[in-house]
């Protein structure tokens, strides 16, 4: 673990054992990467109560702490194409841009492990997949983390808010 991606405040995951989580770790609360656990915690309930930009925003301020190849920066590069991309769709009606998004994602996402960080990464590509081809696949979508689709707090605002 890199100390600059230590965060000792992050929980562990409320259900099952992701890529990412080690509980005999005592660094960063058995987290490799604490910071990118916060992130994901954050971007996620942001995405899935409709606050694209956001969340966008929290995966891309936390990919730059990770060297290009690694399985860190392409799951991370990847949201940040999802958030993007659905950003496109409901924001903009740009669903020729969200398509080229959705694609890149894809992209990064090949070789990153199902159950990241918690997301289910496995429900991300097949809804972005079927995205593609008829847009209203995201309609109603939520992203799980940890076995659930948890929806932004007051702290996840917050968060974003205090991004560089």
């Amino acid at each position: 673990m890199e100390e600059h991606t230590r965060d000792d405040t992050v929980g562990p995951p409320v259900f099952g054992d992701p890529t990412g989580w080690r509980a005999e770790q005592a660094e960063s609360n058995g987290w490799e990467h604490g910071t990118l656990r916060k992130a994901v915690i954050h971007g996620v309930r942001l995405y899935n109560v409709g606050e694209y930009h956001e969340s966008h925003d929290c995966f891309e301020d936390e990919w730059y702490n990770y060297g290009s190849g690694t399985a860190e920066s392409k799951f991370l590069h990847g949201m940040v194409q999802v958030a993007a991309g659905a950003y496109k769709h409901y924001d903009f009606e740009n669903d020729d841009g969200m398509r080229s998004l959705f694609k890149t994602a894809l992209q990064y996402f090949e070789g990153v492990p199902d159950d990241y960080y918690g997301v289910d990464l496995a429900d991300v590509r097949t809804v972005v997949t079927d995205a593609l081809e008829d847009p209203t696949a995201l309609d109603g979508w939520q992203i799980e983390l940890d076995g659930q689709r948890p929806e932004a707090r007051p702290d996840d605002y917050a968060y974003a808010d205090g991004l560089e």
